[in-house]
């Protein structure tokens, strides 16, 4: 574009705000709206150019080819280390940049370059270990989510003062941990549930500036799905205010359809995606490159009165601000724009990929037989499914080598005359077809159990693995990595008599053999018409494993998952359990040679009872990425030191965990705040290979008032003889809680380093607000005056200094009941009770969580009802059975009782009333008794009729 033809917006000496304006009036209406769409076109008339929303930069740049791999978020999690998780976010974005100057885009063409919006991080926190997709978060705690999660948004945007290197968005807003079903699942969340733990992990990163955008969750949260919850404007955006910038909230990929099939929420796709975007939805990720049915569905809306021109015009608005921010309109002073492709896996990343993988090690367990000494430890065996291989997950890019367990150990020993001998553990065997008299493949495979009867089949002659090709059902073994959203390469081994069915797992179907020309396809629908195989065992992988440990001085025995099978998106995992191969396997291992180490490789925490009992170490490593071998073999050797922490609770094998679904941390007693069962490794856990003593815990003061802070600090000394780090963790709790208040709850940590004999004095600033709870009788966070500790700690179950702490100020008061509307949802306690929506847009109900069942009981404590006389109560029901009613209890007796009238439907609501039997005098404890299948939005008692 000509000087002459400059137009307003592309003046940058104008305000960002004056240029959007200037580009917004510019725009028709229908290219605004087709600027909803996650590709938005070009408008080629005012020289703007194709815009996409999203690549996935979880832990490295994803989905565009071979980049550097960082472990994976939850590794980087375990490093509790802000500053390194910030190096590696820069390092993402730095690579992020290369691709949109220098590589094509991966989907569909002219549709522009790799956008610079990253689609991380995921701040969902990792309440229940079998989620799925537990591999994408940092921790099950809060503020250390809170905390990394900034770190990696100040990573992903740099630091320039108007320009973003990358746009970090957030995943997944919000409560969402279960992936079975998790399309049509409500999670219900109390409001002290959904203010102290699930929002809480986004409020600091969202109030801290670093992040620019949000993508809303697949899932309902109390009965409303996430695309149309009103904590998009109420929350979210409202934390951005003093920021100066507007959030850029995405939709996830299909979920504003799904808002009509699956969920059945709005009967038409105008309507939803109208609610979707009035809720605050400003990108729409949807039917993949087809523009076309978004906008259609739209302009429908906006032709039916649903929405308005303002309605569109705000969330372009926000998307522009994000393209300004990245430099689209200014690429003159882009300061990026000198990254060349040379970044993407230079030796500077490799070395952070190193590191990184490094400090996400965490020795569990170790009884002397770590580190290592290469020097005497002359053979080591390295057995197990993942002692050769590095798995990529589906966020992960493309491996651009692989450093495995056994390469890495093989390197340093090398260089001690040593040498590590490798068994993978995998049988070995022949599939003979008794139709045709071959071979299935015309190879023999080794073949891995990953649990549940699920195994993958490797080519021995190649290398690769055997896959599925659903065009035409034939197989082929072409496949190095295991990595699309539908897993062809996973069978069963159906036993039939005394031969075998080959099944594959993805479409349930068997294997045939054509009489004719003897063509191999997985077509048959049924055991009857499937071929029979002659299943001969060639190699006996236990047998070759045992001679390994037994010729070796060490064996190291790696186990774990594919993060593509059993427990990934779409499928959540049934147990914690190791597969029963990958146990049986360790058992006898350790049976042969007592000098076992256990490494897991692993997304995800496992229940290792056996192994910490009998077995002298246990190692646990996330998918550390391309250097994963190297680390490793470091710290098992002792040229590193095991400086990763647990970022969630592992559990042990007979504890009975809550259900998937029940995301009321408090009630079922979720993550280290609220279990109650001691765990076998807890949060923060971590071993070293050096001493550390912690010392003098000291407050500035005794006591502190509510809106006030206290610096606490504590001296660390490494008592050992060898440098090491140490993650000091600062916890609180309350003593004589009104509430039901966290066994101990995260407040601050710090990691350090430091040199053997070396100490070091740290101090925390400890805001009052960090003691806080929701009070649900005022609808906000306090601090309750009372008696508190603080406790430096080495984990969530080793406390090793404590110091009193007491808070002073006013009493909290009574609630008052009489005259003021109280919401249903606010209550103390309830059993029996769910939490719904009250309408489609906004309000929350709560409900019977078994309708026809028990009553459902909601406890409001320390209630004054003095004075009152009458209480009406705001109720919505299908059918108003004569059965149903709502009865109002104290310890004195039946306050009152209202018959349930019906009103029309679970959003037509009504307020029936009833007088109380006698006056209400004083504070009591008050039960609100729910029979019947009607929603209760709230009450309220009155001192006249």
């Amino acid at each position: 574009m000509s000087a002459a033809e400059r137009l307003p917006f592309h003046d940058s000496a104008l305000s960002t705000r004056k240029r959007i304006d200037d580009l917004l009036g510019r725009l028709t209406l229908d290219e605004r709206i087709a600027m909803l769409h996650q590709y938005s076109p070009a408008v080629p008339r005012l020289g703007i150019a194709a815009f996409r929303t999203g690549s996935e930069s979880l832990h490295g740049v994803a989905w565009l080819g071979l980049a550097t791999v960082f472990p994976q978020a939850v590794g980087l999690g375990a490093t509790w280390d802000e500053e390194l998780v910030r190096r590696v976010a820069e390092a993402t974005s730095v690579e992020q940049r290369a691709f949109h100057y220098h590589r094509p885009t991966m989907i569909g063409t002219g549709r522009g370059p790799n956008s610079l919006q990253a689609w991380a991080p995921v701040l969902n926190l990792l309440r229940d270990p079998r989620w799925g997709r537990n591999e994408e978060g940092y921790s099950e705690d809060p503020v250390h989510t809170a905390r990394i999660g900034v770190a990696f948004c100040r990573g992903l945007t740099g630091d320039h003062h108007r320009f973003l290197r990358t746009a970090p968005v957030l995943k997944h807003f919000l409560a969402y941990n279960n992936e079975d079903d998790r399309c049509v699942t409500s999670s219900a969340l109390r409001p002290r549930v959904l203010q102290e733990y699930d929002l809480a992990a986004f409020r600091p990163v969202v109030a801290s500036g670093a992040a620019t955008g949000a993508m809303a969750a697949y899932n309902l949260v109390n009965g409303r799905p996430c695309h149309v919850t009103p904590l998009i404007e109420t929350e979210l955006r409202r934390w951005a205010e003093p920021t100066g910038h507007e959030l850029f909230v995405v939709s996830d990929a299909e979920a504003p359809s799904n808002l009509v099939d699956p969920e059945h929420y709005f009967d038409d796709h105008a309507e939803s995606h109208a609610a979707a975007l009035k809720a605050g939805i400003d990108s729409f990720t949807d039917h993949g490159e087809d523009s076309a049915t978004p906008f259609g569905r739209l302009r429908e809306a906006l032709d039916r009165g649903l929405i308005d021109e303002a309605d569109v015009n705000r969330a372009v608005r926000r998307q522009l601000e994000i393209r300004f921010r990245l430099g689209e309109f200014d690429p003159d002073l882009d300061p990026y724009a000198g990254i060349g492709p040379e970044v993407i896996d230079c030796a500077e990343h490799r070395a952070l990929a190193l590191q990184a993988a490094t400090e996400s090690v965490v020795l569990l367990r170790n009884t002397g037989l770590l580190p290592l000494d290469a020097t005497r430890a002359r053979r080591i065996a390295v057995i197990g499914p993942l002692a050769d291989t590095l798995c990529e997950d589906w966020y992960s890019g493309t491996l651009p080598y692989q450093v495995t367990v056994a390469d890495g150990l093989e390197a340093v020993l090398g260089d001690h005359d040593g040498e590590v001998v490798v068994a993978d553990g995998a049988d070995r065997v022949a599939l003979r077809s008794r139709t045709s008299g071959e071979l299935l493949g015309k190879t023999v495979f080794d073949v891995v159990d990953w649990g549940d009867g699920v195994l993958t089949f490797r080519s021995v002659e190649n290398g690769r693995y055997l896959s599925l090709k659903r065009d035409d059902g034939s197989l082929a073994a072409d496949q190095e990595q295991i990595k699309s959203w539908d897993v062809a390469e996973t069978f069963r081994l159906v036993p039939v008599d005394d031969s075998v069915l080959f099944q594959n797992v993805l479409t349930g179907r068997y294997a045939v053999v054509d009489p004719v020309d003897g063509r191999v396809s997985v077509t048959a629908e049924t055991p009857d018409a499937a071929e029979r195989w002659e299943h001969e065992l060639l190699r006996d992988g236990t047998a070759e494993a045992l001679a390994a440990a037994v010729s070796s001085d060490v064996a190291v025995v790696v186990l774990g998952n594919h993060p593509l099978i059993h427990g990934r998106e779409t499928e959540d995992r049934k147990g914690i359990a190791l597969p029963p191969s990958q146990d049986s396997l360790l058992r006898a291992v350790a049976g042969v040679r007592r000098e076992t180490a256990l490494v897991v490789m692993s997304s995800y925490p496992y229940a290792l009872d056996w192994a910490d009992e009998h077995l002298p170490a246990v190692v646990w490593t996330s998918h550390g990425g391309q250097e994963t071998g190297r680390a490793l073999a470091a710290v098992l050797l002792g040229q590193a030191e095991p400086s990763g922490r647990l970022p969630q609770t592992w559990y042990r094998a007979d504890d009975e965990l809550p259900d998937p679904l029940d995301y009321d941390v408090i009630k079922a007693g979720w993550t280290y705040q609220y279990h109650r069962t001691p765990p076998l490794y807890p949060f923060g856990h971590g071993l070293s290979y050096t001493g550390f003593a912690h010392r003098d815990l000291v407050l500035s003061s005794a006591t502190v008032t509510q809106d006030a802070s206290v610096d606490v600090s504590v001296t660390l000394t490494n008592t050992g003889l060898r440098p090491g780090s140490e993650v000091v963790q600062l916890y609180v709790r309350a003593l004589d809680a009104r509430y039901e208040a966290p066994r101990l709850r995260l407040a601050d940590f710090r990691k350090v380093g430091l040199a053997a004999g070396a100490s070091r004095v740290l101090t925390f600033r400890l805001p009052a607000d960090a003691l806080s709870h929701w009070d649900v009788a005022t609808g906000a966070f306090t601090v309750d005056p009372g008696h508190y500790e603080v406790l430096v700690a080495r984990s969530a179950e080793n406390v090793v200094l404590t110091a009193p702490l007491t808070v002073v100020g006013p009493a909290p008061s009574p609630r008052a009941l009489v005259g003021h509307r109280v919401l249903a949802v606010d209550f103390d306690d309830y059993s029996a009770a769910t939490i719904v929506d009250a309408t489609r847009t906004t309000g929350d109900a709560v409900t019977p969580a078994e309708p026809g069942s028990a009553s459902a009981t909601l406890l409001f404590r320390s209630a004054d009802l003095s004075g009152a006389v009458r209480v009406e109560a705001e109720i919505a029901s299908d059918n108003g059975d004569p059965g149903e009613r709502l009865e109002f209890w104290t310890d004195e007796g039946l306050l009152a009782e209202i018959p349930v009238p019906a009103t029309g439907g679970r959003y037509e609501w009504t307020t029936a009333s009833a007088e109380l039997a006698v006056p209400a005098a004083g504070v009591h404890d008050l039960r609100v008794v729910l029979h019947g299948t009607f929603r209760l939005t709230g009450f309220r008692f009155s001192a006249t009729g």
